[in-house]
């Protein structure tokens, strides 16, 4: 039998660890280019659909027409995780095939593009498909059969690099609408103009594009959409126009088999132009030429030069502009793109769920809005640490990882919901989970999550009952409703349906926990919220040490997921309790207040 705890409400608290440090100047580089209410409570303040309008002004402007609400565009690398990006809150997708576009890691076959597009549209959403690849005389000859393809799939939209494929779409397809990809560079006024003279409908600005930029952009260029990326990796190669992985790797990233040079492991190394060695001091530094080494390619040095506006190399950091967000919606961005084709469907569950809630917030009430509530959910995601980009213009040391690439996040992802029978919902495990672990599902169009602490589980295939789980073949355990004894199943199956994703707290060290807070450190001070010597509080004046709650009755682990007090004395959880102690997973401890 599962034994659980009962569900209650929670509430996004932040959770700190130890104090973190400044560490911009490090000679190792690796380098790449609101409170919840409770689920019966009132709905989370938002206004709905995409015939509504919108009018404001800001300090530099004033956006004189009104504009439709923006849209927020997800990625989706495979039919599940489209799915998935749409019942979050998506209002439109984009995907792709292997063959004409930059997404050789697409998992689509013909069929599930098909059958995505059907489920995009029966819910009122759109979906555009990436033919941004740079062309090669051999890739010519399949365009005939991809626009065939396309009138078959029927998207919305195209997305396109390449001049000269814009040009024969628009001659051999004239009734698709065409969108300019951010691999075109498109960086002034006088470029997107450019484009809307030869029939975009919407450009796709690149990354490079200061807020400042931006709004000048936006005011030249009226007539035409413009779309920004707010979310993801950046591609510090100007727009993602890569050379490193042709020139490492011998992959073409723009041929859409890229090797992510901008992510591996690099040093810094110093050499004086005659060939000598000497100390580096401020007084002659620049007597010498600076240089990366891969790790695995050592005496292959590649020179680092700069100039007035800083390094164009690469950032391990993942761009970020929640923080900025109600900026582009103040001008009236059409829309707001979001990278991440190969990442989980729990990054685009909660990338989707975080931005939904946080535009539909600020249409509700601009002035009130704040980014606080939505980072707190995006600091579950594993990532290389946040970073505002470009938006200020220039790129400080801040918005670049110098010790280290690795990814770090506050939760994982446990699975997702598969389907219900009868009353028990199947969850497809996607991390171990162990007797004890807080289990925490998240509702589609709620900002809400309803928490589960589960003692054993039920193998879905075998019925096997087990104390841990691990994924691998399509696993899945099974959950019955009852367990939710505050839900009725009816509206639970409502509330939670196929494809909701699940997370459980990650099990940090110490060094990781660190590295975590540091991460958000460094977000506060690009931010200006921060100044260089300040740290994040710790977790009630002592360190948080990962998922292991501390048990007692002074020692809640800040959950607040079953109630340490209704755990340890209400006789329906006896069976549990003994089977922690029995098991040597945890006990009752006495408060000193009690003892």
């Amino acid at each position: 039998m599962i034994i659980s705890a009962t569900v209650t409400k929670a509430n996004f608290k932040h959770r700190s660890g130890r104090s973190g440090q400044h560490f911009g100047g490090q000679a190792k580089a690796r380098l790449r280019g609101g409170q919840s209410a409770h689920l019966y409570g009132a709905p989370f303040a938002c206004m709905k659909g995409p015939e509504k309008f919108y009018s404001t002004e800001i300090d530099s402007m004033s956006v004189e027409k009104t504009r439709p609400r923006t849209e927020l565009l997800m990625p989706a690398g495979s039919l599940s995780k489209l799915k998935t990006a749409i019942l979050y809150g998506a209002d439109a997708v984009y995907a792709g095939t292997p063959d004409l576009s930059l997404r050789t890691r697409s998992s689509f076959t013909l069929e599930e593009l098909i059958e995505g597009v059907r489920f995009v549209h029966s819910r009122g959403k759109r979906i555009y498909l990436t033919l941004n690849l740079f062309t090669h005389n051999r890739d010519i000859e399949k365009l005939p059969k991809f626009i065939e393809t396309v009138r078959r799939v029927k998207p919305d939209g195209l997305i396109i690099s390449d001049p000269g494929v814009f040009h024969y779409v628009a001659e051999h397809a004239p009734e698709l609408e065409l969108h300019v990809s951010t691999q075109a560079n498109a960086c002034s006024w006088l470029t997107v103009q450019s484009w809307q003279k030869q029939g975009a409908s919407l450009c796709v600005l690149g990354r490079e594009v200061s807020f400042q930029e931006l709004t000048e952009i936006r005011e030249k260029c009226p007539d035409i959409k413009l779309e920004a990326f707010v979310h993801g990796a950046m591609c510090m190669t100007y727009s993602g126009r890569c050379l490193l992985s042709n020139f490492l790797a011998e992959r073409g990233a723009n041929q859409g088999n890229c090797a992510q040079s901008c992510r591996w492991s690099y040093k810094v190394l110093a050499r004086r132009k005659d060939g000598s060695e000497i100390e580096i001091t401020p007084d002659n530094k620049d007597e010498f030429d600076f240089y990366l080494e891969e790790e695995f390619r050592p005496g292959e040095l590649m020179k680092i030069e700069e100039d007035e506006r800083g390094s164009y190399i690469m950032n391990a950091k993942d761009l970020c502009l929640m923080p900025k967000l109600d900026d582009y919606l103040a001008i009236g961005m059409d829309s707001l793109k979001v990278e991440g084709r190969n990442k989980s469907e729990y990054y685009a569950a909660i990338t989707a769920r975080s931005y939904r809630h946080a535009i539909d917030a600020w249409y509700e009430d601009p002035a009130a809005w704040s980014p606080e509530p939505y980072m707190r959910e995006l600091y579950t995601l594993q990532s290389r640490g946040y970073s505002l980009g470009f938006h200020d213009g220039r790129l400080t040391n801040l918005a670049h990882n110098y010790d280290r690439t690795e990814t770090v996040g506050g939760w994982l992802f446990a699975g997702m919901i598969r389907e219900w029978q009868g009353e028990d919902l199947i969850l497809t495990l996607r991390n171990p989970l162990r007797a004890g672990d807080v289990v925490e599902f998240l509702p589609p169009g709620r900002f809400q999550v309803i928490r589960l602490r589960l003692y054993q589980f039920i193998d879905a295939h075998s019925g096997d009952v087990l104390e841990k789980v691990s994924p691998g073949q399509g696993r899945a355990i099974r959950i019955p409703a009852r367990l939710f004894d505050r839900e009725d199943p009816g509206s639970l199956k409502t509330m939670l349906p196929a494809q909701s994703v699940a997370r459980t707290e990650a099990n940090l060290s110490d060094a990781r926990q660190s590295l975590l807070q540091r991460n958000q450190i460094s977000l506060d001070q690009e931010r200006g919220l921060r100044g260089p010597g300040e740290t994040l509080p710790t977790l009630k004046g002592r360190a948080h040490t990962g998922k292991a709650p501390v048990l007692g009755l002074d020692a809640c682990c800040g959950l607040g997921c079953n109630g340490c007090l209704m755990f340890w004395n209400d006789a329906k959880y006896a069976s549990a309790r003994a089977t922690l102690k029995s098991q040597k997973i945890g006990e009752k401890l006495v408060s000193p207040a009690t003892a």
